[in-house]
């Protein structure tokens, strides 16, 4: 899956026999997957609750699917015409509040989607993939899972769970030839978070260790990584993707 870099400092990636599933892939971060993954040559199918924006053409796959219903994720699944090789878990959702002022109502959906989403999705496709002999899950968490944040009690623990997961799913698919590895990013300039008030963005900035933040594009490239035969000795692993907001 990894073709040989073409010019210094760029790495292609060829999937051209492989079949992805990209949760929350309809917009943001989760879209610049998809698309990656497609010009990589994979077949993608796009798992959101939230339909893509019709203004432009959607070249992908499109299943209009809640992840936390762990019924409506098996039937999705198995309604594929083929089996997937790869899974991106990037479906998330935020309600901040402090934990003073957080409903339960908030705290459990931010779970039911964050992780409880994550474990349907592999639960419904690690068997189609240990019955191939082969897969890669990539499992996208936030440094916020690593150190916490005021005012997301509930997205804090839900993506901490998501290592958890990952490295327990690590240990049990490990022998069928599955890796499994997360990703946190840390503020990522999507289209969305330009709109963050500018105090939001500049304290962000000013946690960086680099001159400019992440964007989309940066972290479909470490999926894509982590996802390729260059990371085939790699699982269990949690690579942030914060231009050195966490250190």
């Amino acid at each position: 899956m990894l073709v040989k870099a073409q010019t210094a400092g760029e790495v292609r990636f060829d999937f051209r026999e492989h079949r992805a599933i990209v949760t929350g892939g309809s917009r943001g971060i989760g879209r610049a997957i998809a698309d990656a993954l497609g010009a990589a040559g994979s077949e993608v199918a796009v798992f959101d609750i939230g339909r893509p924006d019709q203004s432009g053409s959607f070249p992908h796959r499109f299943m209009q699917i809640d992840i936390a219903d762990s019924n409506a994720v098996k039937t999705a699944v198995e309604a594929l015409p083929q089996a997937p090789t790869l899974l991106v878990n990037n479906a998330g959702i935020t309600r901040d509040r402090s934990i003073a002022k957080m409903s339960d109502a908030d705290w459990q959906a931010v779970l039911n989607v964050n992780l409880t989403g994550a474990f349907n999705m592999i639960r419904a496709v690690a068997p189609l993939m240990a019955e191939q002999g082969f897969g890669r899950i990539v499992n996208v968490t936030s440094i916020n899972g690593m150190r916490g944040k005021f005012g997301q009690a509930n997205y804090a623990a839900a993506k901490a769970g998501l290592i958890g997961l990952t490295k327990t799913a690590a240990r049990e698919l490990g022998k069928k030839n599955i890796t499994v590895n997360a990703i946190a990013p840390g503020m990522v300039m999507t289209d969305m978070a330009r709109t963050l008030p500018d105090e939001i963005l500049a304290r962000a900035a000013a946690e960086a260790m680099l001159p400019a933040l992440a964007d989309p594009h940066d972290i479909s490239s470490a999926v894509l990584f982590l996802l390729s035969d260059a990371a085939r000795a790699i699982t269990g692993e949690v690579l942030r993707v914060d231009a050195g907001q966490y250190i």
